[in-house]
Order: structure tokens, then C-alpha cells, then sequence
């Protein structure tokens, strides 16, 4: 079975022709330009499905999108990526260009999905997948259900509250752990911390103060930096702390981390792996395991692709 997946982002659409036990047959790109408003970006997407199904026959199209979906009715509720779309009717207007089935899914879902179908979580029962970049985004299988809640809006774990009254979550609350341990907070924080820092090595591998990223933190974290293990140690604790409840409420046997941050490799999982113990109860001890994704780029085209797959083997 081919089908096509869309990984829809703010400026790249990226899309695979995907088979189902062999994955990813061809892949091609091209520029959302949001900009241009929302009917060039329905002829982009429609574009990218034409040119790469060009002679090639295909049952289904998957869409990884970012924000609050609608999966039953294809309609995105709300994307921070997407200013114009509210209550967005994707589905339909794909459709009218492409006649064959399209399914909608949150991105972050989309990610378990394809962790579930192609990565580390293909055969599991149970886990959590965490994409950590930007935001945190999640999705969860439990006893073999996929988890998206009565109006498919969960799991959002990434606003679980980790520090009460922390650092301001873009969500309105204030510690969640996407406030604390996403790649654009440790970035922040090394930014604001930086005066107190002026040798640190963060400085030296970013060039200048602005242009600070989280990839630096980590890189000098991993030389013992002064500044970086105060950001990192923090950050990696709060993270810790949210995945000891994560395994607390679900029993998980993998929690499974994508996104840009896991690019941090050991110098993320090492702590994080010794910190989690400190937040799990005895007898959860060694009933879980947390590994990077092995999907590394092709996690949002497979994400998208595997919804596909899901809608088409559990029809709602």
C-alpha cells in the first residue's frame, strides 16, 4: 500500500510517497509561503502530491499538521504555524484538488504514529513519543489504543507543570516542562544568562549573544561549561520529572524523544536517564526504557504517512 505523507510546516512542506513495509519510496519539498495566504498554500500542498505521485498510483494522503485538529471533520481548530487558519477546512480543499481520501492529524500525534509504524515503538503496546524542538509535542499508546482524548485534542504533555510558577509557557500558564526544557527555552535562558557568563563557552560557538541556540548550550555542556550546566541541569531536571509522571500515569515501556533537541545525543540522555530515576516510585524501576528516535528527518513525513495508514486500518 502507497500512500502520501505531508509534514505542513510554517515555511517547508515536506512529502513522501511512502509504502507501508519498505517506507519512504520518494520525497520532495517545496515552500509553504503562508505569506501568500491560505489558497497558495493549498496549491503548494497540491502541487507537492502532483508532482510527487506523477505516474504512480496511491490510496490515501496523511497530513502532519501543527496545532488543535479537528481529525474527524479535517479541520484545523487552530495552528500557531498558520495565523488565517481558525476552524480551517484542510481536508475539504485538498480533496477538491486530489481525489483520494485525506486524513488529518496533529503533528506530534503523527510523530507516535510513525515511531509506532517505523521506529522504535513498531510492536510495543505501550509508550510515550516526545518531540522536542520549539514546543514539546507528545502522543501515547496505551494497552494498544492510540490516546487522543474525547475531542481528540490529548495528550498535550507538554504542558504538564513541572515548576510551579515558573517560566512563561507560550500556552498562558507558567512552568509547564515545554517552558522549561524545550529547545527554544534553553536558548532563552542561556541568552539571559549570559552577562553573568562572559567567557562561557556558549558565546564562543554562537558568535554572538543573538545568535544563541540550544545545539551550543548542549555542545558546551558536554565541555563542563559553567553557564551551560546551570541551563542544562535545570532544564533536563524538569524534563525528568515530567517523564516520572508520564511513566507514573501510563506504565509506558519506552518513552521514545525526536525532535531537534534529541540531536543533543548523550549529553541529553545520559543525565536525563539518571535524573528520571529520582522521580519514579521503586516498583516502576527498570519497567521502562527512554531512547532517541532513530527517525531522525523523515520523522514528520513518516508521522504523516502513518496516520494515513491508522485512518485507513481504524476508520472513525
Amino acid at each position: 500500500m502507497l500512500v502520501v505523507g505531508i509534514d505542513l510546516g510554517g515555511t517547508e512542506i515536506k512529502a513522501g510517497l511512502v509504502d507501508e513495509k519498505k517506507g519512504i519510496i520518494k520525497k520532495i519539498s517545496r515552500p509553504t509561503e503562508v505569506e501568500m495566504g491560505n489558497a497558495q498554500v493549498i496549491a503548494n500542498i497540491t502541487k507537492t502530491v502532483k508532482d510527487l505521485t506523477e505516474n504512480t498510483e496511491f490510496s490515501a494522503i496523511g497530513i502532519g499538521s501543527p496545532g488543535s485538529i479537528d481529525r474527524k471533520n479535517g479541520i484545523v481548530r487552530f495552528s500557531p504555524n498558520f495565523p488565517n487558519w481558525r476552524n480551517f477546512e484542510l481536508v475539504r480543499l485538498i480533496k477538491e484538488n486530489i481525489n483520494v481520501d485525506v486524513f488529518l492529524e496533529n503533528d506530534a500525534n503523527a510523530f507516535a504514529l510513525g515511531e509506532w509504524y517505523f521506529g522504535k515503538a513498531k510492536g510495543l503496546h505501550d509508550f510515550i513519543a516526545l518531540t522536542i524542538g520549539t514546543g514539546i509535542g507528545s502522543g501515547v499508546v496505551c494497552n494498544n489504543t492510540f490516546l487522543t482524548g474525547k475531542d481528540g485534542l490529548a495528550p498535550e504533555l507538554g504542558h504538564v507543570v513541572v515548576v510551579p510558577n515558573g517560566p512563561q509557557c507560550g500556552c498562558g500558564n507558567r512552568g509547564c516542562v515545554e517552558a522549561t526544557s524545550s529547545a527554544k527555552y534553553i536558548a532563552l535562558e542561556a541568552k539571559n544568562l549570559i552577562d553573568r557568563y562572559p567567557d562561557s563557552l556558549v558565546l564562543k560557538l554562537a558568535g554572538k549573544k543573538e545568535k544563541i541556540e540550544s545545539k551550543h548550550v548542549f555542545q558546551a555542556y558536554e565541555k563542563n561549561d559553567p553557564l551551560a550546566r546551570v541551563v542544562c541541569n535545570f532544564a533536563i531536571d524538569a524534563l525528568a520529572r515530567a517523564i516520572g509522571g508520564y511513566v507514573h500515569a501510563f506504565n509506558p515501556e519506552k518513552i521514545i524523544i525526536g525532535g531537534g533537541l534529541s540531536r543533543a545525543g548523550d549529553a541529553l540522555f545520559v543525565p536525563l536517564r539518571e535524573m528520571t530515576k529520582k522521580y519514579v516510585m521503586s516498583s516502576f524501576a527498570d519497567t521502562y526504557t527512554i531512547e532517541q528516535s532513530s527517525l531522525v528527518e523523515d520523522a514528520g513525513i513518516l508521522g504523516a504517512a502513518s496516520a494515513a495508514f491508522y485512518a485507513e486500518e481504524n476508520p472513525l
